[in-house]
């Protein structure tokens, strides 16, 4: 026998026992981003490779070792999105969709890297974003940090997380202070480790944002950022501040938050929570001022944020879930005209009631192994039509959730019968 065909490490199925908790929270997240007046866009999932080259960086960790990057028939090189903010860039460029506008958008999909799985960090993983393009002021920011707060409150996990905010401040700030954060660390050169050495000369900002503990200390008492910003961006800063502070949303000042990608100015944020290990980020975000003309287009104020999905649903995993993904009803079909007679009236149970969710007995089998069936699926009542029922025009209703005495409704009556019962 053949060995069997396996799944790519890193990239995972998600199973139907799985799948309701990521349409709990897919449904949550797209029921909350159309109450603030964000439409969503849908991108390719590959992207031409000099797309992540100019927007990300060349010298991060994404680019230089993450890529899933190959060259197609044509001889062109592409990439498998890494990450969903140059793809929507380059499309609202591609589109006309900038130029002398405002947009709030918002994606969701898989994105691609090829790291070392581990809990909450996986080769193929899901992302839900929120870009918005045309807004300079910290107000967008403050809206943005806000709608991710309110998102918690939805899914029930506000004591479980907390805010991080710091700026980068502008690129002509950020270049003179890494001049001064390079002296430092080459004074303690002896105490960083290799990855650290490697960024050194290309990404030195992102060795602030090192977990490796023997070098905490030291990272700790290099010079801030915050002490190193130009006019504008720390009174940005303070009014986000301002604002945040008026809506009641609390904050820490994070000033070894830097971001992995080079495109960030001015505000950065994450929402962080100690429940997951190492990979602690949920949700991570800031402005991208400087991308738009960076890839090709007139320059153009940007800020978004990106939600992990795994992690998320990681977080929810001991929390109940709404009841509205298990099925309603089961009916269960006891003989030939049964057969026949449930496929009518189940859709006729779908025409009047449309939010009914009823699934029918198939393949046959004795009544006990579809009361089994009808158990499993996690349904609430168990419909049973057989042909006693059929020729008294009636349906026996027996409630598998709670202990009541089976019941038995004419089947002129059966819609209100369940639309009362159910609720719907």
């Amino acid at each position: 026998m053949s060995k069997s065909i396996q799944a790519i490490r890193g990239m995972n199925d998600i199973l139907p026992v799985e799948t309701p908790r990521w349409q709990f929270v897919e449904g949550v997240f797209r029921d909350l981003v159309a109450t603030y007046g964000y439409t969503e866009i849908r991108l390719p999932s590959v992207e031409k490779t000099e797309l992540f080259k100019r927007s990300i960086g060349e010298v991060t960790d994404i680019v230089e070792k993450e890529m899933y990057t190959f060259e197609d028939r044509n001889g062109d090189s592409l990439t498998l999105r890494p990450e969903g903010t140059a793809g929507c860039v380059r499309a609202c460029i591609q589109n006309g969709l900038l130029y002398n506008q405002t947009q709030r958008l918002w994606y969701m999909g898989p994105m691609f890297r090829h790291e070392r799985p581990q809990k909450g960090r996986y080769r193929q993983f899901h992302q839900l974003g929120v870009e918005v393009f045309g807004l300079a002021g910290p107000d967008i920011d403050a809206e943005l940090i806000a709608m991710t707060a309110r998102l918690w409150d939805k899914l029930g996990m506000t004591d479980e997380v907390r805010l991080e905010i710091n700026s980068l401040g502008s690129a002509e700030a950020r270049h003179a202070y890494r001049q001064t954060l390079v002296g430092y660390l080459q004074q303690h050169r002896d105490q960083l480790d290799e990855d650290s050495l490697r960024r050194l000369d290309t990404n030195p900002l992102r060795i602030l944002d090192s977990k490796n503990p023997a070098m905490l200390a030291m990272i700790e008492a290099a010079p801030k950022l915050m002490d190193h910003l130009d006019e504008e961006s720390r009174a940005h800063f303070e009014a986000l501040c301002g604002l945040l502070e008026a809506m009641g949303i609390e904050y820490q000042i994070n000033p070894r938050l830097v971001r992995g990608l080079d495109y960030y100015s001015k505000t950065v944020f994450e929402w962080v929570t100690d429940r997951l290990g190492a990979q602690g980020t949920v949700c991570a975000g800031g402005r991208f001022d400087g991308l738009i003309e960076q890839l090709g287009a007139r320059a153009t104020p940007a800020m978004g944020y990106a939600l992990g999905m795994e992690r998320l649903v990681a977080l929810l995993e001991d929390k109940p879930l709404p009841d509205n993904f298990s099925p309603h009803a089961y009916l269960l079909l006891a003989g030939n005209e049964a057969e026949l007679q449930g496929r009518v009236l189940a859709e006729q149970l779908r025409d009047t009631l449309p939010t009914l969710r009823l699934v029918v007995n198939s393949g046959g089998g004795s009544f006990k192994s579809q009361m089994k069936r009808a158990d499993k699926c996690g349904a609430q009542l168990a419909l049973i039509l057989g042909e006693n029922e059929i020729n008294k025009q009636q349906i026996s209703v027996k409630n598998l959730r709670q202990e009541e005495e089976q019941q038995v409704v004419m089947l002129s009556g059966l819609s209100d019968f369940l639309s009362s019962t159910l609720q719907l």
